[in-house]
């Protein structure tokens, strides 16, 4: 754990709250006599926490982006994509708790379980330590490169794969809801998307809309090699 805590930029007072955002529900339900406890309360009280500081920033930093540019750039910042990044930096999948079959599935690389655990983890910050230290880690891996995102622009990946089937006449793309899974309060989608009935590309994210993005752009990738 001194390792990981020294990626984070924090050492935990309580570092219990830092084991249970490492915790995920297989490995909890495996361990129920125990009395473990898995992240999926940390991780809804990290979306808050996250989404807040982020809105904060783009209020701050853009006086003059309106408010629809704000709310699409942050949805791209705190997307599935974004947070699995973060979580790849620090290595996290290295020190998650999974359950055996979750474990033998690739659940330690997944990219639903590693932006889980991120957020589970900047909840486990801002109970151990206040607002000021999780946003400190928010903005110091999502939000410093202020030059990155002074000229923000969302990719609307769904509209650039329609032009692009588009340039040959009779053809249709479809998306269809694969899968979801978790809580009600933090559901992951698994959208795919087709082309003429045939399969082209899959996605998951945190709403059926960020689903068909991912889903899109996988199929651009897929199109284009």
């Amino acid at each position: 754990m001194t390792a990981l805590e020294e990626r984070l930029g924090y050492s935990f007072r309580n570092r219990a709250l830092l084991e249970t955002a490492l915790t995920h529900s297989s490995y909890a339900n495996e361990n129920r006599a125990s009395g473990i406890v898995c992240n999926e309360r940390l991780e809804f009280l990290g979306d808050s926490v996250l989404g807040v500081t982020v809105a904060d920033f783009l209020y701050r930093h853009f006086p003059d982006m309106p408010e629809g540019r704000m709310t699409r750039l942050r949805a791209e910042l705190v997307c599935e994509q974004s947070l699995h990044r973060v979580a790849l930096e620090l290595h996290l999948g290295d020190y998650l708790r999974l359950g055996k079959g979750e474990e033998h599935n690739g659940g330690r690389g997944r990219a639903s379980i590693l932006s889980d655990a991120v957020e589970a983890v900047i909840a486990a910050m801002y109970l151990d330590a206040g607002m000021e230290t999780a946003a400190e880690f928010i903005h110091r891996c999502l939000l410093d490169d202020v030059r990155a995102i002074e000229t923000p622009s969302f990719t609307d990946y769904k509209t650039s794969l329609q032009e692009l089937v588009q340039r040959h006449s009779g053809q249709v793309l479809s998306y269809e809801l694969v899968g979801e899974e978790g809580p009600d309060h933090a559901k992951t989608f698994r959208v795919q998307v087709c082309l003429n009935g045939e399969p082209l590309g899959r996605g998951t994210g945190r709403t059926k809309k960020e689903a068909e993005q991912t889903a899109a752009a996988n199929a651009l990738e897929a199109l284009r090699e």
